[in-house]
């Protein structure tokens, strides 16, 4: 499949004449959204021209087509278009995704980086997770959801697309679905490094349900230092609540009160809120290295 459009074919106005030409075949070859609009339109007046902002910056993975609907009446009852402006992209001659009514540029952006993803053979695949991750991180976990599984429509075996998929479904605190996608890893690949990072999420999760509030295990703490139990859930909780770091000293502070307590679960469960951060993350390798001096002290 051709991955990259012409600069110059982007965006064009097409007819009832051309309709086949211009989507239905030219989307076998790169993702195309349509835009229905018309002159009188005023919301198609700012849509318009955001949504060509956003083809353009997509760098040819991505084409736009506008029809007015005065004058291409036939092709818009086909479409079943209501109200417009109205927008509907096709991949392989086919329509896949579309929205109806005004959007944020932002939304825009984001709508046109997912189609993207749609367009095959790694077509804008490491823009398009980086863009779900983005997504995520912006607390946009149905959208980020979404492209991370049209990557996988086009490449089952994407692992980062996979494990995204998983971590936008925790955000949305659907873990049932989450572990669902997770079982679907191609074989042999379980212990991949990102796979391994979500798995350790989700059983990070499973084990916090259980810890209680973070106050309550401060406060036995207080009255009982060496109580292992209670640091071990007050670890839990605190990763529960997004304080990874608070977590790792936690954990390491258990170790270093007690390195074979409970069969060495402040090893073990260290080990899994490091690895639930992904192999990338900074305070992972601190957390690894500070481990690896009071193992070797």
């Amino acid at each position: 499949m051709e991955l990259m459009a012409a600069n110059d074919d982007l965006i064009k106005d097409s007819t009832e004449a051309t309709f086949m030409q211009d989507v239905i075949e030219a989307s076998k070859e790169v993702p195309v959204i349509v835009d229905f609009w018309a002159p009188w339109c005023g919301p198609c007046k700012t849509l318009g021209p955001a949504l060509e902002a956003a083809v353009k910056k997509a760098g040819g993975k991505v084409k736009m087509v506008k029809v007015d609907v005065d004058q291409n009446q036939q092709i818009a009852s086909q479409m079943r278009v209501q109200s417009i402006p109205s927008v509907f992209a096709f991949v392989d001659g086919q329509p896949v995704d579309g929205f109806q009514g005004a959007q944020s540029p932002a939304q825009l952006e984001e709508f046109v980086k997912r189609i993207s993803a749609m367009g095959g053979e790694g077509a804008g695949f490491d823009d398009a997770l980086e863009a779900a991750d983005q997504m995520l991180a912006a607390g946009e976990a149905r959208d980020a959801a979404q492209t991370f599984a049209a990557i996988l429509g086009e490449d089952a075996e994407n692992l980062k697309a996979l494990a995204g998929l998983v971590r936008s479904h925790i955000a949305l605190d659907e873990l049932e679905q989450a572990k669902a996608f997770l079982e679907a890893t191609p074989e042999g690949k379980q212990d991949d490094p990102v796979i391994a990072a979500v798995r350790a999420q989700i059983e990070l999760l499973e084990a916090a349900a259980e810890a209680g509030e973070a106050d309550e295990h401060r406060q036995l703490l207080e009255t009982d230092p060496d109580n292992h139990q209670a640091r071990l859930d007050l670890s839990m909780a605190l990763a529960a609540n997004g304080d990874e770091s608070g977590a790792v000293d936690e954990l390491l502070e258990l170790f270093r009160r007690d390195r074979e307590w409970n069969d060495g679960a402040a090893k073990t469960q260290l080990f899994k809120l490091l690895d639930s951060l992904g192999p990338t993350s900074e305070l992972a390798h601190s957390g690894r290295r500070r481990l690896s001096s009071m193992i070797f002290a």
